[in-house]
């Protein structure tokens, strides 16, 4: 696990930052090798690890499944989700500042589990998806509670164009007095995408103003795509 921690001190932190100011989102490429998105992959028929089973079709989510890690989490998920979240707290409270919302989220992911615990989201959130032909996930948000981290971000365990076909990831922008922008994606196999849970600042001629987004994926044309989300708030149930 030393490598994962020597490429994670290695991503270039401030350009990650920029991009999120920039547009709601940022990409880290080959975060992982192959190897390891493999490994994650074939954890997937192992039922210790998780602590729900979720069918999309049957809440009307989309089609396709995926299930929550229980606590603890793996050490590799572990690892990724506290360094992140300690890059990423101080452009998360820049947000807040910019504005004008009153929350400050603190240094450390055991603080913000915490403040979870107090506002009885005690559930983990990290979850593995699973989309086959035809598969997709309906436009929407990972809140979960009351108290929630701005940023979250998934981790690409397939090939696009190899392993599967269409299933991009797909972001909608709310603008002001006019349909959403959408944003269309298809990071690689190891990648890492970064993204706002549920808005971000935009300035204006009269500051900043609250353009919320919303996430998804589009329908697989054939193959399998499989991805681990890493949401760094918990959960109530």
């Amino acid at each position: 696990m030393d490598m994962i921690q020597e490429k994670l001190e290695s991503v270039e932190w401030t350009s990650v930052s920029a991009q999120l100011h920039a547009n709601g989102y940022a990409l880290v490429p080959a975060l992982l090798d192959a190897e390891i998105c493999d490994q994650i992959s074939n954890q997937y028929d192992q039922p210790s690890l998780y602590r729900k089973k979720i069918s999309m079709e049957r809440y009307r989510f989309g089609l396709g499944e995926y299930k929550y890690f229980s606590y603890p989490l793996p050490l590799l998920i572990r690892q990724v989700r506290t360094f992140v979240y300690e890059r990423l707290v101080f452009v998360a409270n820049q947000w807040m500042q910019l504005l004008n919302i009153g929350q400050a989220y603190p240094d450390t992911l055991d603080q913000l589990h915490e403040a979870c615990v107090k506002k009885g989201q005690d559930k983990p959130t990290v979850l593995i998806l699973k989309y086959g032909p035809g598969g997709y996930n309906t436009m929407h948000q990972d809140i979960y509670g009351d108290l929630f981290f701005p940023f979250q971000l998934v981790i690409f365990l397939d090939e696009p164009g190899i392993d599967y076909t269409g299933g991009e990831f797909v972001l909608t922008q709310q603008v002001p007095r006019a349909q959403s922008k959408a944003i269309v994606l298809q990071p690689r196999k190891g990648d890492v995408l970064i993204f706002t849970t549920n808005f971000r600042p935009v300035k204006s001629s009269r500051g900043y103003y609250r353009a919320n987004m919303k996430h998804g994926v589009s329908v697989l044309h054939s193959g399998q795509r499989r991805t681990l989300g890493i949401i760094f708030h918990d959960a109530t149930s």
